[in-house]
């Protein structure tokens, strides 16, 4: 319990102190995180949306598909992303494995199905309200798309952040394409991993801590631009 303490009196040390091979990682970690969400939300969102107002046939299956990918296994995406940009690979002539650009896809590629079926189920809840009002405005299909995610952009936000919470706290997959390489492709997740095996616990519990932090800072942003919104909307 004394070396517990003491690793906690240390870790909280290096981030006061602002450690500069801990604000490194952590940097790393939100530009990787932070892109991959992005661009998943810039994909994602109009599949959701699509999926939520259009009438094909197969819809019940693609959303099936949809709902089964959003439990894509971490390391089997790394996996797959690694042969892909290894140099016996297709994309191996871009050189990108080992460096953050991997990590970003194999990010995107695991956060995608996430943004793109709770968008849906939120969209559709909201465009099976607003449906006969749609019909009696006559709107084209891309019209009705940006209402609805205009109109539902404070819930779209959760939706953001829980794909950027599997973003940021994800290991298997960056581990695979971006090796852990110091200075380069070592994130908060697995420089943790490391360092624990390493029994280097404060600057472990150090990122854990900084990790917790992130997660609940953005939980309270969202969360009071959510409550800001109920209370104009109220006013």
């Amino acid at each position: 319990m004394q070396d517990f303490g003491e690793a906690i009196s240390l870790a909280l040390g290096l981030v006061l102190s602002g450690d500069a091979d801990l604000l490194e990682i952590v940097a790393l970690s939100l530009r990787v995180s932070l892109t991959a969400t992005v661009v998943s939300c810039a994909m994602g969102l109009p599949l959701g949306a699509l999926l939520a107002t259009a009438r094909f046939p197969g819809r019940g299956a693609v959303i099936v598909l949809t709902n089964a990918l959003m439990g894509l296994p971490p390391v089997v995406v790394g996996l797959v992303v690694y042969l892909h940009l290894s140099r016996a690979g297709p994309l191996g002539f871009l050189g990108l494995l080992y460096t953050p650009a991997a990590m970003i896809v194999a990010q995107t590629i695991l956060i995608t199905p996430i943004v793109t079926a709770l968008s849906r189920q939120v969209l559709e809840d909201l465009h099976s309200e607003y449906a006969e009002q749609f019909r009696s405005l006559c709107l084209t299909r891309l019209q009705t798309v940006q209402a609805l995610l205009w109109d539902a952009r404070y819930s779209l936000l959760t939706v953001g952040l829980a794909g950027f919470g599997r973003a940021v706290a994800e290991v298997g997959a960056v581990i695979v394409v971006g090796g852990n390489i110091d200075h380069l492709t070592r994130v908060m997740t697995t420089a943790i991993a490391l360092e624990t095996s390493k029994g280097d616990l404060p600057l472990a519990l150090a990122l854990g801590l900084i990790l917790m932090t992130i997660a609940l800072g953005v939980n309270a942003v969202v969360q009071g631009l959510r409550m800001t919104a109920v209370r104009q909307a109220h006013a």
